[in-house]
């Protein structure tokens, strides 16, 4: 095989990363986008040459002006989209926000309308299916200290998308 058809079968997926926060009462961080209709969690695209880890926090730091230390991986998400191909997503334990943290919040305008802590019964209320499944399969992968893999929002097996 030459190395041109090698390198055209090689996917080359879009990469996001985002971060996992949570209250004292274990509500989960959720933020309203402006420019989509479902709420989602602080994270977007990792840059050439930039660790998803570092995405996640450079995103945090934009979205939200908190500089902060996140923890360990919680979930990798193979999910794909129609209209932007292979996507890799990486969800990373940004722990519990200290009510002087909370109150630190100043969300970039131009993206984000609000922030809210929710309860994990109203997740799926607030966003699409997919996302959804990936913080709950992630609170779950928390509290095992266990990171999961996960394809369109489940451990592979599972139900379809």
């Amino acid at each position: 095989m030459a190395a041109n058809e090698h390198e055209a079968k090689m996917a080359h997926p879009r990469m996001a990363a985002g971060a996992l926060f949570f209250d004292a009462g274990g509500r989960v961080l959720m933020v309203e986008p402006t420019y989509k209709d479902y709420w989602d969690i602080p994270g977007g695209y990792v840059e050439n040459g930039e660790s998803p880890l570092h995405a996640a926090a450079r995103e945090v730091q934009e979205e939200l002006g908190l500089t902060t230390t996140l923890g360990s991986l919680l979930a990798v998400d193979w999910a794909p989209n129609a209209t932007e191909g292979d996507k890799v997503l990486y969800l990373f334990d940004g722990g519990q926000l200290a009510p002087e943290a909370v109150a630190r919040i100043h969300l970039q305008a131009d993206e984000l309308k609000a922030v809210r802590f929710v309860p994990q019964h109203e997740i799926a209320e607030r966003t699409i299916p997919r996302l959804a499944r990936r913080i709950l399969a992630a609170i779950e992968a928390r509290a095992k200290s266990i990171p999961v893999y996960l394809e369109h929002g489940q451990a592979p097996g599972d139900a379809a998308a």
